[in-house]
């Protein structure tokens, strides 16, 4: 039987840190960190190793430390360590613009609030934002060390401004990270439905591989014995006769992996013209009866109330050979009804034919198209002793 159309492996998920979303760039961050640290070593005055050069140093060191600790990854120290070295960073930065005379030293300042809004919550940021203004500006406004004489108090208040686009900075990138974890759950999710849909596909094509290969080698096979049996009783018609239905059967055997190659590639078939020859095909002429009014059923009703005919002829052939067979095929008003029924047996049965996963497979079809499946023996009427079979499918799963 010719193998499925291949289908397109699902797309490989992304890895973490969707491409899509850009994270933070590191390396523009440190650039910016080592700009702002050299800038302060080399303009802020006094710098030396005794007196007020001595502790401006310490100071530049002090605060470097507190940019310099902005880089390291969050998981590796508790919030509270990191919050105690911000804060003692944004007192290092104040006395650092009051200790030194020149240079670029309220540059920490801003720098060390605008981390501060992007790292903590608002509980902590605001909070130390304002300490920071309230320091710096004191620091200026009271003159308290050399300080920058030249700078207004007003300027040590914005030191508090950057808190700002830090909150900012933060809530954008948690946005961000909310659309990727989003968009990397979507595609596990995309990744489950997709091995939930190739198993699927794998059970149906074992039904209908079990369809066709199984009930036609099974019915060849019978007729094979028969015929083998039948020459030693020199009874050279009946052998040609099983000869005659053996070949009748890989014929239809070659139709019927038509039908399956057609439904594998989800063709649409007409219903009642395929049932039509299938029963011809099987030697079961003017068997079908149609009621109601016959319209059009998807492709996958069609296909597995076909597969359901086809096992229970099947089935009537194997367990009842000789025995008379009646289809119905009733669309009613919100279902459609398939009944196969046969009659007892006329002739020898051979016994231990069959895989016995027919009635299976049947029930298997119909749940897929939430219908129901009722299977028993006829207990009275002209078919007394016989089979019945009948599927009903709702037309609403017919149309998904």
């Amino acid at each position: 039987m010719p193998a499925p159309e291949s289908r397109p492996d699902p797309a490989p998920a992304p890895e973490s840190g969707h491409p899509a979303f850009p994270r933070r760039d590191p390396r523009t961050h440190w650039a910016v960190t080592l700009v702002v640290i050299a800038g302060g070593f080399l303009t802020v005055r006094p710098l030396g190793l005794s007196g007020r050069g001595l502790a401006v140093a310490a100071l530049l060191v002090l605060c470097s430390a507190a940019l310099l600790v902005r880089h390291l990854p969050e998981a590796r120290f508790s919030p509270r360590v990191v919050l105690v070295g911000m804060s003692l960073g944004v007192v290092a930065s104040a006395a650092l613009i009051g200790v030194s005379r020149t240079g670029s030293s309220y540059l920490f300042a801003y720098f060390l609030v605008g981390h501060i809004g992007y790292r903590f919550p608002l509980k902590w940021s605001l909070p130390l934002a304002a300490s920071s203004s309230l320091l710096c500006a004191a620091v200026l406004y009271f003159h308290i060390g050399p300080g920058h004489h030249q700078l207004a108090w007003g300027l040590g208040l914005t030191t508090g401004l950057p808190v700002v686009a830090g909150i900012l900075s933060r809530s954008k990138q948690r946005a961000l990270e909310a659309v990727i974890e989003a968009a990397e759950s979507s595609e596990r999710a995309a990744r489950a439905e997709a091995q939930a849909a190739v198993l699927t596909e794998r059970s149906r094509i074992a039904r209908d591989v079990h369809d066709v290969l199984a009930h036609s080698l099974a019915g060849i096979n019978m007729q094979l014995e028969l015929a083998d049996a039948l020459l030693d009783t020199g009874d050279l018609d009946k052998v040609r006769e099983a000869n005659h239905k053996a070949h009748s059967m890989v014929k239809e055997s070659l139709k019927q992996a038509q039908w399956t190659v057609h439904a594998l590639r989800e063709d649409a078939l007409p219903l009642v013209e395929t049932l039509t020859a299938m029963l011809e095909s099987s030697g079961h002429r003017d068997a079908l009866t149609v009621t109601g009014t016959v319209r059009s059923l998807s492709a996958r009703g069609t296909q597995n109330l076909l597969r359901i005919a086809q096992e229970a002829l099947t089935n009537a052939g194997r367990h009842a050979p000789g025995g008379s067979v009646a289809v119905r095929l009733a669309f009613g008003e919100a279902s459609t009804t398939l009944t196969v029924r046969n009659g007892p047996a006329t002739r020898e049965v051979i016994a231990g034919l069959g895989s016995g996963m027919g009635l299976i497979g049947m029930r298997e079809r119909v749940a897929l198209l939430d219908g129901t499946l009722a299977a028993g023996p006829v207990p009275e009427g002209p078919d007394a002793g016989g089979w019945q079979v009948e599927a009903v499918i709702p037309d609403e799963s017919d149309s998904r």
